[in-house]
C-alpha cells in the first residue's frame, strides 16, 4: 500500500513539473512579444482556451481588444498570430 501510494504521488508531481514546464515555455514565448502581442497573450489565457478552441477564442479576444481601443487593428493583425503560438506552446 505504501508502495503504490508512492507511486501515485510520484505520478502527480510529475504531471504537475510537465504543466509547469509548458506553462514556463509559453510565458518564455510571450516574453519576447511585443507589448500588444503581451497583451493579446494575456488576453487569451485569461479565456482558458484549450487546444480545440485556441483559434476561436484568440480571434474572439483580438475583436473585442479592438474593438475596445485596447489595441489597433494594425496591432492585432502583427500580432495576433504570434501570441496565439505562444498561448499553443503553453497548452501543449
Amino acid at each position: 500500500m505504501v508502495r503504490m501510494t508512492a507511486v501515485i504521488v510520484a505520478a502527480t508531481l510529475g504531471l504537475a513539473a510537465a504543466a509547469w514546464a509548458d506553462v514556463k515555455s509559453g510565458d518564455a514565448c510571450a516574453s519576447n512579444l511585443s507589448p500588444a502581442g503581451k497583451s493579446i497573450y494575456a488576453a487569451v489565457v485569461a479565456a482558458n482556451p484549450t487546444i480545440k478552441t485556441l483559434r476561436e477564442r484568440a480571434r474572439s479576444q483580438v475583436r473585442s481588444m479592438v474593438a475596445s481601443g485596447k489595441i489597433s487593428a494594425d496591432a492585432a493583425e502583427a500580432n495576433g498570430i504570434l501570441a496565439a503560438e505562444c498561448v499553443r506552446v503553453r497548452l501543449q
